[in-house]
């Protein structure tokens, strides 16, 4: 019997919160056993990654307590009702089946007498078909052209997670010739975001996908407008150029507006969908739907290693439980996401969303407030460039941040020049191991200004190179990492209430029904 319950009411918290400072990390790390601990902290993920979790607050008690946590809270057991096709989306009543869309994990889910597997396979393949006609010259321009753009036009999860996974991948594609077309993205309403895309391309041989669930969204809708309006004023028909995807039920889902529509379901929010169709659209189009294929199967080889009950062979649920013991023992505020991997810029972007929209909750699934603090703040940037901006505060600010890195041994590109005796590729690995110890051991020093405490615990997931297969495992790790905080937390990770009331206000405002403050703002902003 699955029995949700605030984590302040578990006897294995207690217990944890007992463990509070348990351990000296820097005199753990700079110990004799520093080097042995290193091989020893880490379990297997999918894709060739690995977790590392040597420099993180943790030792074979305190895992003990995480995994007694673990155990009382029923994480696994939730993690099967979820994928089994229960209602864990308490706020809006719906089942939460992105997990489906990768691989069936347990028994056949179908809800309004459709089988959701077989819809989103259905869907995959009817973007798959759909690409590769455009990529063999079946589906062209009105002059016979080749397509050679797609634009995505959306907003939250229609843009960060697929345009994440698109920068992640360009430069492989590239490499290994699995490049078909160039991508780009607009999302914010701000009429310069789309002016400086449409300027980037030739309008008559682009796509462009317009990706809103309900079709009402008011940012999407606004710059599918301005790129219509564009595509007149260049003699160009819209409907031979843009493409939807949506849910069956919306207006743009048969409309004639658009020359193919891919369909979505409530079932997979936002943030959890770039492996439906609004990202196998775009990024089918982009590299092919046989990798879009691997970053799926990537995704679900990790959703399968999500199901195992040991901790320590569990990797996305061992870092949300180390995750927890951060935020709710030792409570630190924040979490720094650093892929020290350019191609993965944008992904702190993506985990921002879908970490912060996802347990940034005072209520329980329940609507009742919890007594202890929730989802941490979530951030980051790409080394080595964020050593030259805010590791400052990491380094020797009064706040603890923990770390997570990610760090491939080689590059994409497979073409590196050695400079002062070493690759441009190994000065970054270097200094991601540097930043690590440096952290975690620091440095004394008589001059307090070059002082440095340590004791700054980091984790990184590290592999031989980013290729879908390794992108589709980091994306479902952090998913399922995010899924089993809030199953700790006894939160509703797949609602997202909190961006609703300002939509509400806005459109108040564009109607001109203001009083007060709103008026006021409105004013000086003379709308």
């Amino acid at each position: 019997m699955i029995a949700w319950k605030n984590l302040d009411t578990l006897a294995a918290y207690d217990k944890l919160a007992a463990l509070k400072d348990h351990i000296d990390l820097a005199a753990v790390m700079a110990g004799e056993n520093g080097a042995a601990r290193v091989k020893e902290y880490q379990a297997p993920m999918a894709g060739g990654l690995n977790f590392n979790y040597a420099a993180k607050e943790v030792d074979d008690e305190v895992m003990a307590a995480l995994a007694e946590l673990a155990e009382e809270a029923q994480l696994i057991e939730k993690f099967e009702e979820l994928y089994n096709g229960a209602v864990i989306n308490t706020g809006e009543n719906r089942m939460v089946l992105h997990h489906l869309a990768r691989r069936q994990l347990g028994k056949a889910v179908v809800a309004d007498g459709v089988d959701k597997r077989e819809f989103y396979v259905s869907q995959q393949k009817k973007a798959a078909e759909f690409a590769e006609k455009v990529h063999a010259g079946e589906i062209v321009n009105e002059k016979g052209e080749a397509f050679t753009d797609v634009v995505q036009i959306g907003i939250g999860g229609s843009d960060l997670g697929p345009r994440a996974l698109y920068i992640a991948l360009e430069n492989w594609a590239r490499a290994t010739g699995n490049f078909k077309m160039e991508a780009h993205f607009i999302s914010n309403v701000d009429p310069d975001d789309a002016a400086a895309v449409l300027k980037a391309v030739d309008l008559s041989r682009s796509l462009f996908i317009v990706v809103s669930k309900s079709g009402t969204t008011l940012e999407t809708l606004t710059n599918e407008s301005f790129v219509k309006n564009a595509l007149v004023e260049a003699g160009l028909d819209p409907s031979k150029h843009m493409l939807a995807v949506t849910s069956e039920t919306s207006p743009m889902a048969k409309s004639e507006d658009y020359l193919a529509a891919f369909f979505m379901d409530d079932y997979i929010g936002g943030r959890y969908s770039s492996v439906s169709s609004v990202g196998g659209a775009v990024l089918s189009l982009a590299f092919g739907p046989e990798v879009f294929d691997r970053i799926l199967k990537g995704a679900a080889d990790e959703d399968q290693l999500a199901t195992e009950k040991d901790i320590r062979k569990n990797p996305d649920m061992l870092d949300a439980l180390i995750g927890l013991y951060e935020r709710n023992v030792q409570g630190y505020t924040a979490t720094a996401v650093l892929p020290y991997s350019q191609a993965l810029s944008r992904f702190p972007a993506h985990l921002q969303q879908c970490d912060m929209e996802s347990n940034g909750k005072t209520v329980n699934r329940f609507g009742e407030p919890v007594n202890y603090v929730t989802g941490p703040v979530i951030f980051g940037e790409p080394g080595t460039n964020g050593q030259h901006s805010f590791y400052q505060l990491l380094h020797q600010g009064s706040d603890i941040i923990p770390l997570q890195f990610v760090g491939f041994r080689n590059s994409q590109i497979g073409d590196d020049i050695i400079i002062e005796g070493s690759t441009s590729q190994a000065k970054l690995c270097a200094n991601v191991a540097a930043q690590i110890v440096a952290f975690a051991c620091g440095k004394k020093d008589e001059n307090l200004n070059k002082d440095f405490k340590g004791g700054r615990p980091s984790s990184i997931i590290v592999g031989d190179q980013l290729t879908p297969e390794a992108l589709g495992a980091l994306l479902a790790h952090f998913e399922n990492k995010i899924m089993f905080q809030g199953f700790l937390w006894n939160l509703n990770s797949f609602d997202q209430e909190g961006v609703q009331l300002g939509k509400v206000l806005a459109k108040r405002v564009l109607a001109h029904d203001t009083d007060g403050a709103l008026k006021a703002f409105s004013d000086l902003l003379n709308i």
